[in-house]
């Protein structure tokens, strides 16, 4: 008998905060000296700005995830609200953003490392840095979290204690600051240019606020709301002290020539090498820690991807021992060496790739929480984001990706180059019945000799199309059955569809009804062979799970209507059925 698998256990507040943390907190390391760049003294304004949108985003968060708390992050979001399709391209932004994250930070990571060891080879340690990660999330996410707690725990410590010694040089006054001030422009218009091009490549200094919710399913419940609480409070306080505290001790222009090293550069000032040797040693942990959070959101990301058959099932295989997703672990490892070989270590298109992508998702999550509340009114929700709210976060993020394409329009080039052949893949497993039949009668009709592939064809066709889905219904309702009906034939590759009623007390009228509604769904779909059944007892996780059971139809293929706020329990708890109607 083989050894079952091991099951991963959920992780808390402290290991969940680590390993999002790890991303956004890195860019402490250069969004000071990239919002200085673009806005000169007026940096730690914008960057406060930036903390006001991501309160923002912590409140669209809540809302979506809590009420839908499954993997996925903008892809789950989309996928409940919209259709499969555009769900999907949701997710093709966010793989690129994961890839370009971790690319970017395996690099940077051992750039910092090299100016302690200068004869380190960038490129082939950068291969090892991405390689150990893919190794420690094989082993398993809260053994590799624990990893990602005390290179968080020790960055922190860092990030304060520089905020220590630069605080205590504004006792010997502000002249350094003052001339800096005096580069601020006075004509109106040129102020509020220098505010909106900083603002935008500010933007990249919440990098990673997205990850907490493409692993939530391995958080503990509750944990999720309190990762985006402590993730904001780190960016509120360290960005806009840091850039403020940067600004009193450096001249600006002396800040644009250290932007790859600000902080570096800060605490040789501040302290001398022993204090630029922990900061540089705490950049490479931090960043590398950042690689880590690419992983653990990937694999979430594509796990549930490959459940709704929107990518090859065979990414599903676990491993025997450790029970984790070995193989999207190493083709992710795959995925960011093959795109660091063919940049030869120069990450600028990347870069492109990375900004308009991270901001890309976060617009796509507030138009997902727009499209929620229009489209599944009745969803059970804990939280609730206001429509002001939604609005201008979904504004701010897409004026973001505009200003990020005037400060150089080859970004929009760059990520149109690698989300194009992205969607290609996306689309080819989304359509691939269409392939498939379209091969079939390609050998009708010039290979009929071949019998044999066409016969596996045919079969695999058959295998892909008997897959069969269930549908509960409240009653006899045709236009949301109708609404239904709808959905699977855009969405899904079933031609068998139980539709499950379930009754607490014998009500033959409702049973009736249902009845002549099926038939009128029968004759408006005659593709779709219906089954009516009609149970006793009440809808909830054991219904579901004993229906899968019996009728061997995966959770995720089935469906129903948005709960209720009388229902007890909660999306998650039914495990994973699709709210469609």
């Amino acid at each position: 008998m083989g050894r079952k698998p091991k099951v991963p256990k959920k992780l808390g507040q402290w290991l969940s905060t680590a390993i999002c943390g790890n991303d956004i907190t890195s860019s402490c390391l250069y969004v000071s000296a990239i919002a200085t760049y673009y806005a000169g003294a007026l940096a730690p304004i914008v960057l406060l700005m930036v903390a006001v949108i991501l309160y923002l985003y912590k409140k669209i968060y809540t809302e979506v995830v809590e009420a839908l708390p499954l993997n996925g992050g903008a892809y789950n979001c989309l996928l409940n609200s919209t259709s499969k399709f555009s769900a999907a391209l949701a997710a093709c932004m966010t793989i690129l953003s994961y890839t370009a994250t971790a690319v970017i930070s395996a690099k940077t990571a051992v750039s910092y490392l090299h100016t302690l060891v200068p004869s380190l080879e960038v490129f082939s340690v950068t291969i090892g840095v991405l390689a150990l990660f893919a190794l420690l999330n094989i082993i398993g996410i809260g053994e590799s979290a624990i990893v990602a707690f005390v290179i968080f725990l020790f960055h922190i410590v860092m990030l304060t204690t520089l905020c220590i010694f630069g605080a205590g040089r504004l006792l010997g006054g502000f002249e350094i600051l003052r001339a800096n001030w005096a580069h601020v422009p006075t004509d109106w218009n040129q102020l509020l240019v220098v505010l909106f091009l900083g603002f935008s490549a500010a933007l990249l200094g919440v990098s990673g606020f997205e990850s907490s919710a493409n692993f939530v399913e391995e958080q503990k419940p509750g944990v999720f709301r309190k990762t985006l609480r402590n993730m904001w409070i780190a960016v509120f306080i360290f960005n806009p002290l840091i850039s403020f505290l940067s600004l009193n001790l450096i001249p600006i222009d002396e800040i644009s020539k250290n932007k790859e090293y600000l902080l570096a550069h800060m605490g040789k000032i501040l302290a001398g090498d022993p204090l630029q040797f922990l900061i540089v040693l705490d950049a490479f942990l931090v960043l590398s820690g950042a690689v880590l959070t690419s992983y653990v959101g990937i694999t979430g990301l594509i796990r549930r991807m490959t459940q709704d058959q929107c990518l090859p099932q065979f990414l599903l295989k676990r491993n025997k021992i450790r029970g984790t997703y070995h193989r999207i672990i190493v083709g992710f490892f795959l995925l960011c060496t093959s795109i660091l070989l063919l940049t030869r270590g120069k990450l600028l298109a990347l870069a492109g790739v990375y900004t308009i992508s991270f901001l890309g998702v976060l617009s796509l999550f507030a138009l997902g929480n727009i499209l929620l509340k229009v489209n599944r009114k009745e969803l059970k929700r804990t939280f609730k984001a206001g429509w002001v709210t939604v609005l201008i976060g979904l504004f701010s993020t897409l004026a973001g990706i505009g200003g990020n394409i005037i400060i150089d329009y080859k970004n929009l080039f760059f990520f149109l180059t690698y989300f194009f052949p992205t969607v290609a893949v996306v689309s080819i497993v989304y359509i691939r019945i269409r392939i498939l039949k379209f091969i079939v009668h390609l050998e009708n009709q010039l290979m009929d000799k071949i019998f044999i592939w066409r016969s596996m064809m045919i079969d695999k066709i058959m295998d892909i199309t008997s897959q069969e889905v269930l549908v509960f219904t409240r009653g006899g309702n045709l236009p949301k059955l109708r609404r239904a009906f709808d959905y699977i034939i855009k969405n899904e590759d079933s031609q068998k569809v139980y539709v499950v009623y379930l009754q607490n007390k014998k009500d033959d009228k409702v049973i009736q009804d249902l009845r002549i509604d099926l038939e009128v769904l029968n004759r408006t779909y005659p593709e779709i062979n219906i089954e009516f059944v009609c149970r006793e007892g009440t809808f909830g996780p054991k219904v579901v799970h004993q229906l899968s059971k019996e009728y061997n139809i995966p959770i995720n293929n089935m469906f129903i209507g948005a709960p209720e706020d009388k229902h007890d329990f909660t999306i998650q708890d039914l495990g994973g059925v699709r709210v469609i109607f």
